[in-house]
């Protein structure tokens, strides 16, 4: 019989101090909090490595695992409904579309009402016509008529017979959500309340169906980072149960009507601690109401990818970006998902999007089995640290909101709005100078790629709002790429394509390298780029350069051989092209007394240096 040994059991434990100590000694002197030690978004401070000591100190693992991180149910998998949004302009349309989808591994529907004012008995009939409630969920979007849309579901289902209390699904009411967003409401925002809370009462003749959303994706589409957007979202979800107390109704009943929804960006290890976060959080504050059925306070997630990072240049990029969120999503245990098509950043709607969108959810489950294990994140040194930091200062700036009155008051005094503005600002920063990466956009652009000037009024860029009778300071939604986007598109539909020359010369090493980076430099743009293998002399290069026709002639070579070479050129080209130097040499005073103004170098703001080229071109959006 063959002697079985664990394989581990053969080596020594190593100790953590042993594992620095080499690590030290591998870094041969250097920092090793600047060489191996990165910070997030939120402030973090993330360690090149964690052990299983790292959780004796976590609080969370003792206290809530696995009720409250596992969602209560996910005891035995890890499924979750796979959701797909329908526009409702014609309800035969939506009905006959929604159909179809549902033989496609669709069992989550999501109908935006295009008009309020069409809805109407016979309309939802048609809309919902052959559709079965009790296999599936149904969800409703719509700018009004909340009550209606759930007394004609509550109608229609009791006529076909369904049982109301199988019936799953949200009307996805948020007036605090609009009043953020737009900076009023259609009405006073007391009497906002007053119509949620009747509709509350109302929704008790579908016990399992939710009609109140918070829209926590919208912090996410505003640049919060993950501390913001639960902190945010915990709090929004406390003003509903407030106010609708205050209306004599039932904390639990309430909350058992609550739902969150989630933006899911492409911070993988990040995105799938905070939905492990969002419960603590959220079981914390039901623990203050002492419910008598904790099952009230179940926090029920919906997810949706992020529309903050997608991109109009080079789209199909959006469909690995996508798919790293929802990878999140599942693994972090939600309990539906929307993936949003590749190509929303252009406001189209398309099968073939649609398609891939579903498809990536049901690769997930039939191929990958994201779906048969529960709680897969669970003990993982990394994700539970990650998930005690989220936790703890989260609930940090939940009680600073508390502090100051609450959501709403905080919205109207304007707090949530700077700590978004502070938040977006910074990523907005890190975008242009490329610490934030958007493949295909300010990294690696596809300078084949150009927009037809046909569909860039489909493109929105932030959002609209009225500047009259605001209530609040309205917070803007908007995708990292869109100022790169807006120098691009000004590109694209200029009456000449801007032509960048590469005067690669002297050390060959150095010279290669800043051609390389004055190609992506520039390409974020859309400019031509003329690149070389390098010249011997100025006077090749300065031939080619005026043979060439650029419009820009970019200096590469060393920073030792730039107060020899670039004045020279300088001199020859003068008057003929924009002369740019690539790098931040010493001798950049120098230079600069000779006549060279422009310097481009990782330093540079990449949009604000492009949109500076393209006013000395005569180029404007």
């Amino acid at each position: 019989m063959t002697n079985k040994q664990k394989l581990f059991d053969q080596f020594s434990p190593v100790t953590t101090k042993e594992w620095l100590d080499r690590i030290m000694a591998d870094l041969k002197g250097a920092d090793f909090n600047k060489k191996l030690v990165w910070k997030t978004n939120e402030g973090f401070d993330v360690m090149p490595f964690y052990r299983r000591e790292d959780l004796e100190k976590l609080s969370h693992m003792e206290n809530f695992l696995p009720l409250f991180l596992r969602g209560d149910v996910k005891t035995t998998n890890n499924s979750w409904l796979i959701r797909q949004n329908i526009t409702v302009a014609d309800y035969y349309a939506a009905n006959r579309k929604a159909r179809s989808i549902l033989t496609k591994g669709v069992n989550s529907l999501g109908f935006i009402i295009a008009d309020p004012e069409s809805i109407n008995e016979k309309n939802f009939e048609t809309l919902l016509k052959d559709i079965n409630p009790e296999c599936i969920e149904i969800n409703f979007q719509s700018n009004g008529k909340a009550r209606e849309i759930l007394a004609l579901l509550a109608k229609i289902s009791e006529k076909n017979r369904f049982n109301l209390s199988k019936i799953r699904g949200a009307i996805e009411t948020d007036p605090l959500g609009k009043l953020m967003i737009n900076g009023t409401l259609c009405v006073p925002v007391e009497a906002g309340f007053d119509y949620l809370a009747s509709l509350t009462r109302e929704a008790v003749t579908l016990p399992d169906y939710r009609i109140l959303q918070i829209n926590g994706s919208n912090f996410n589409n505003a640049g919060s980072d993950a501390v913001q957007e639960l902190a945010f979202s915990i709090s929004m979800a406390v003003e509903y149960l407030a106010q609708l107390t205050d209306r004599d109704l039932e904390a639990e009943y309430s909350a058992s009507k609550l739902r969150f929804s989630f933006g899911t960006g492409s911070n993988y290890f990040m995105e799938i601690a905070k939905l492990r976060a969002a419960r603590i959080l959220w079981s914390a504050v039901g623990s203050g109401y002492k419910p008598e059925n904790k099952d009230s306070f179940r926090m029920e997630i919906h997810c949706v990818t992020s529309e903050w990072n997608k991109t109009v240049y080079d789209p199909y990029v959006n469909m690995l970006r996508t798919q790293t969120e929802a990878m999140s999503a599942a693994l972090g245990g939600t309990d539906s998902l929307t993936i949003l098509p590749f190509d929303i950043a252009l406001s189209q709607e398309g099968e073939f999007p649609e398609r891939i969108a579903r498809n990536q959810q049901l690769l997930l489950k039939e191929e990958s089995y994201f779906d048969k294990v529960a709680d897969p994140a669970s003990g993982s040194y990394y994700i539970e640290t990650l998930t005690a930091l989220i936790v703890e200062n989260s609930w940090k700036l939940f009680l600073e909101i508390e502090d100051k009155g609450g959501f709403l008051a905080s919205l109207k005094s304007g707090y949530i709005q700077k700590r978004l503005a502070d938040s977006a600002g910074k990523r907005k920063n890190d975008v242009a100078l490329r610490k934030e990466i958007l493949l295909g956009t300010n990294q690696y652009p596809n300078l084949n790629e150009k927009i037809s000037p046909e569909i860039i009024p489909g493109i929105k860029f932030g959002s609209a709002t009225n500047g009259n009778d605001l209530l609040v300071e309205p917070v803007k939604l908007f995708r990292g790429s869109e100022e790169y986007e807006k120098l691009r598109l000004a590109v694209d539909r200029a009456l000449k394509r801007p032509v960048v020359f590469l005067l690669t010369i002297g050390n060959h090493v150095f010279r290669k390298a800043r051609s390389q980076f004055s190609g992506k430099f520039f390409g974020c743009a859309g400019y031509r780029i003329i690149d070389n293998d390098g010249f011997e002399t100025v006077d090749e290069g300065v031939q080619s350069a005026l043979d060439s026709n650029a419009d820009i002639v970019v200096i590469c070579s060393s920073d030792e051989e730039y107060s020899v070479f670039a004045p020279d050129i300088f001199n020859r080209l003068k008057g003929k092209a924009i002369i740019v130097v690539a790098g931040n040499p010493e001798s950049i005073d120098e230079l600069k007394a000779k006549g060279l103004d422009n310097f481009i170098s990782i330093r540079s703001n990449i949009s604000e240096t492009l949109k500076f080229y393209n006013s000395r071109l005569g180029i404007t959006f």
